[in-house]
């Protein structure tokens, strides 16, 4: 609030200066004159992506400046079996990385993933936004979206019906911000969230417009999220299959 407290005192600064070289009673500034006025933008927050695409999930976030969307992007290729994790990542999102890659391992058969494609070869994580730090572990469940959809082949889709990836994946025991955090996800063009079912209650908090223009996916478990992230995904028996073949 302080910031907007300053930037809107440059904006009246430079209305008065109109007013006096002017001679007008009045300036009225409208929205189109705003960045004029201000200067170019200092922040670009996050859009959704128009296309879903193999090992790129989209989760959110909270920090100072309010809530936000983040993209997790997970490549394989072949070499030395290693983890590589990039994007200025503090320990936490770290340990949750390292934890998403053992469970791919772990369950790979029940997740579509073929044995071969955990051998030889090299994982890399990164997420971008330059150097901002980043950490939390609410981000181990989009890294795990992100990990399983690139070892799988399978992009991370919208849902039947939708011709977007607008999905932002946001669960773990109950998490604290959602009101920020789903309001940065609906102003990146997010209309479907997954979130823990503790959270739910918190939707309350949402308003009513953003509430109603936008799905939500209470989920138990990190099968149930990709289950729905995953393109042609479903859970039978236990087990996740797919109406299509992954890509190559």
């Amino acid at each position: 609030m302080r910031q907007l407290e300053r930037e809107l005192g440059k904006m009246a600064r430079k209305a008065a200066r109109r007013i006096a070289a002017d001679g007008r009673q009045q300036v009225v500034v409208e929205a189109d004159e705003v960045q004029p006025l201000l200067g170019r933008a200092r922040v670009y927050p996050e859009r959704a992506a128009a296309e879903d695409a193999v090992g790129i999930a989209t989760g959110m976030y909270y920090s100072p400046m309010g809530g936000d969307i983040m993209f997790v992007e997970a490549s394989v290729f072949q070499g030395k079996d290693q983890l590589i994790l990039t994007g200025q990542l503090g320990d936490v999102m770290k340990e949750s990385a390292r934890a998403a890659l053992t469970y791919a391992k772990t369950h790979h058969d029940r997740l579509g993933i073929p044995e071969e494609a955990l051998k030889d070869v090299e994982l890399h994580v990164h997420v971008p936004a330059g150097a901002v730090p980043k950490d939390g572990p609410s981000a181990g469940v989009t890294m795990a979206t992100a990990i399983v959809s690139a070892l799988s082949g399978r992009p991370v889709a919208p849902r039947p019906g939708h011709d977007r990836r607008d999905h932002a994946h946001r669960p773990r025991p109950a998490i604290g911000g959602i009101k920020e955090k789903v309001l940065g996800a609906y102003r990146a063009g997010i209309r479907e969230v997954v979130l823990p079912e503790e959270s739910e209650p918190q939707l309350d908090d949402l308003p009513a417009e953003v509430r109603n223009a936008m799905r939500f996916h209470p989920v138990k478990d990190l099968g149930h999220v990709l289950v729905l992230a995953l393109r042609g995904a479903s859970l039978h028996e236990g087990r996740i299959t797919f109406a299509e073949p992954a890509q190559a």
